[in-house]
């Protein structure tokens, strides 16, 4: 009886092991899911890679400082699904800044570069994760689609009203998250919809190859990206770069988590 009993509980502990293993491994590869007071987001895998960034001279729409294109390297880490919504700022701040108000899933705005960072640390208090804002080469590389790139002209199409809202098609306001179609990672509204601020100081850029590239160590203005609903299309290019005093906002700026 007793060496039944163990061998019993031997082929049960290694069944248990093996469905661990399965489990850690699906964890690792698969979305990460997160809820906080009752709202939940998704956080995306996005396996890292080698890719161009900025554009190349001649390259229609682009400006002087998307020049010049370089090789950049990105290891892999996550990026949420959709630009952080006003439920789930909400969720954490216990107060809403946005200027636009009338659905909670609408992307929060009106808020700064320092803000975000608060937002952030209290996020990192009550899930114990370590969310940050992307790179600005971390975001680009999404934008584009990382290693599922199609080359396209905007996130995910290039037709922009099928992946963004922007000044032809958006109403004049910003829109619900997941309203319109994803790019080739499962990322909405990366084109469009409202800038996204990223953690650097912004600079021009230099020729020379990168690896995970932080950005400089002090500057004035903080990067965003992506374009926004006001914008005509040129501005909603994955390449395209403005940028924003850390402590100024407006309707327009939001922003994406990394981790």
């Amino acid at each position: 009886m007793k060496k039944t009993t163990i061998a019993t509980l031997t082929l049960l502990l290694a069944t248990l092991a093996s469905c661990v293993t399965v489990s850690h491994k699906e964890r690792k590869e698969n979305p990460r899911n997160y809820t906080v007071n009752g709202v939940t987001f998704k956080m995306i895998a996005i396996e890292g890679g080698t890719f161009t960034m900025g554009s190349a001279e001649g390259c229609p729409g682009a400006e002087k400082d998307e020049f010049p294109a370089h090789k950049v390297t990105v290891g892999s880490y996550f990026l949420a699904e959709t630009e952080v919504t006003q439920e789930l700022w909400t969720a954490v701040m216990g107060s809403n800044p946005s200027g636009y108000t009338d659905d909670p899933q609408l992307p929060v705005e009106s808020v700064t570069w320092v803000d975000c960072q608060n937002f952030i640390g209290k996020l990192n208090a009550i899930t114990g994760a370590s969310f940050r804002l992307p790179t600005e080469a971390e975001w680009e590389y999404a934008a584009r689609g990382g290693k599922r790139a199609k080359n396209h002209l905007y996130s995910g199409s290039d037709t922009l009203s099928t992946v963004g809202w922007y000044k032809e098609n958006a109403g004049e306001r910003p829109h619900k998250v997941k309203q319109l179609a994803p790019n080739e990672l499962g990322l909405y509204d990366m084109s469009g919809n409202i800038w996204e601020w990223c953690n650097d100081w912004y600079t021009d850029y230099s020729a020379d190859e990168a690896n995970n590239p932080q950005g400089p160590q002090e500057g004035k203005t903080r990067v965003v990206r992506g374009g926004c609903w006001l914008m005509d299309a040129a501005i909603c290019r994955p390449a395209d770069r403005s940028s924003g005093a850390p402590r100024g906002c407006g309707c327009i700026v939001g922003l994406r988590l990394a981790m």
